[in-house]
């Protein structure tokens, strides 16, 4: 027995973490992990990322609502994962909205992630241990 979809899923990934998108037609509150979007991501910056988001996509933004769930990560690779689960469901909706997205970069999914640590460099990625000088 499957239960009928009325929301858009779509998967973001940023680094570490990983946010699973949900879109639904109609209003509702923007939610991330039963917590209100601002809650979860208080500050400006936040805030006019998303603003700048939801204008690219026009008047179509304000007949949708989204949730989010993440994990992994910090807090603002978390948002970049929300931010790319919420272009690839929108992406769904219209060809013109994907079209958009793609243009801006938003669908482009950042693929640096942290380096590993190495053998013999003291605990770090990079640094090499001192040799001695006599």
């Amino acid at each position: 027995m499957t239960k009928k979809q009325n929301y858009i899923y779509a998967v973001g990934r940023r680094k570490s973490a990983s946010a699973r998108t949900r879109l639904f037609k109609g209003k509702g509150e923007n939610v991330v992990n039963e917590i209100s979007f601002s809650s979860y991501f208080p500050g400006k910056i936040f805030e006019t990322r998303l603003e700048r988001f939801l204008k690219l996509i026009g008047p179509d933004a304000s007949k949708y609502y989204f949730t989010f769930k993440v994990d992994g990560g910090g807090k603002s690779s978390q948002f970049e994962a929300c931010l790319l689960g919420l272009a690839r469901a929108f992406s769904q909706v219209s060809e013109d909205i994907k079209l958009k997205l793609k243009k801006e970069g938003f669908l482009t999914r950042d693929a640096r992630i942290r380096e590993r640590r190495k053998i013999g460099t003291g605990g770090k990625a990079r640094r090499k241990k001192q040799s001695p000088k006599r």
